[in-house]
């Protein structure tokens, strides 16, 4: 039973469960825009949510405490330059101009987690957009739905029309909503200058925040050009589990039901694209 514990929170703390919620929706893009599996975009995807996840979370950790690394940090941090490598390989193997709009999400990944910001804006000692007043999920979600609905597109030399701006307004609307158990679940331990949704409006607002902006989410659907019954109900579907998800999470949730379930909903997601 131990041993496997060590494994769920390996897999989760080295990010690879988050990878594959990344990976599945940059998968579902593909889907909805009819355009054949991209392996490079894909595994891409994959091995730099692994490394940019990581260089966040272990970033200050890695740089202060370098000498007290726990066997488990370390083991991750290889496992990490090992994700960094495959990721570069896979560059390779990407068009220019895909390149140069992921320079642009790994500028944002990198000013996230490195101190740049002046003392008036950031909150205790960190300086950077992670403890910015209120930004946190933003940042997130904007950075999700560019690499999961551009990226796969702009490298398949996909046409940007409207529907692929829907796609991504739908995206970023999930992704945040996603985000919303994980402040419920982290109110008792967050700075309140974070600002958080639950810090400003309350759990019970916050669900109720996260149920109209599922509702734009599914009702979004209906502004496409490319509209079908089938991703009418798909779309219905993923809403429903998510506002389920979102209805029971609560401040003593532990950290396997937003971390593991909760991130597993874009994976659901995908098996319903590929199944049904």
């Amino acid at each position: 039973m131990r041993i496997i514990k060590q494994f769920i929170d390996f897999y989760l703390n080295s990010s690879i469960h988050v990878a594959l919620a990344v990976y599945a929706l940059s998968w579902i893009t593909l889907f909805q825009f009819n355009i054949s599996y991209d392996e490079d975009i894909l595994y891409f995807i994959f091995y730099a949510t692994i490394t940019g996840y990581n260089f966040v979370k272990y970033f200050g950790i890695a740089k202060f405490h370098h000498r007290s690394l726990t066997d488990a940090l370390k083991i991750i941090q290889v496992f990490s330059f090992v994700c960094f490598l495959l990721l570069c390989y896979y560059a390779t193997q990407l068009q220019l101009k895909t390149l140069i709009s992921i320079a642009v999400f790994g500028v944002i990944t990198f000013l996230y987690a490195i101190p740049f910001i002046p003392k008036s804006f950031y909150l205790d000692h960190q300086q950077n957009l992670r403890d910015v007043s209120g930004l946190k999920v933003y940042v997130i979600a904007l950075v999700w739905a560019g690499v999961t609905v551009f990226l796969p597109l702009i490298n398949d030399d996909f046409n940007i029309n409207v529907d692929v701006y829907i796609t991504a307004f739908q995206r970023f609307i999930f992704v945040v909503v996603l985000m919303l158990p994980f402040e419920i679940r982290d109110l008792k331990f967050d700075n309140l200058k974070l600002a958080t949704i639950p810090q400003k409006i309350g759990v019970k607002y916050t669900k109720g925040i996260g149920l109209v902006l599922l509702i734009f989410f599914f009702f979004a659907e209906f502004f496409k050009n490319e509209l079908t019954h089938g991703s009418i109900i798909k779309t219905l579907i993923v809403a429903l589990i998510t506002f389920c998800f979102l209805v029971f999470s609560n401040k003593k949730r532990n950290r396997y039901y937003s971390s593991f379930w909760g991130e597993s909903i874009p994976i659901f997601w995908l098996l319903i694209t590929l199944f049904c």
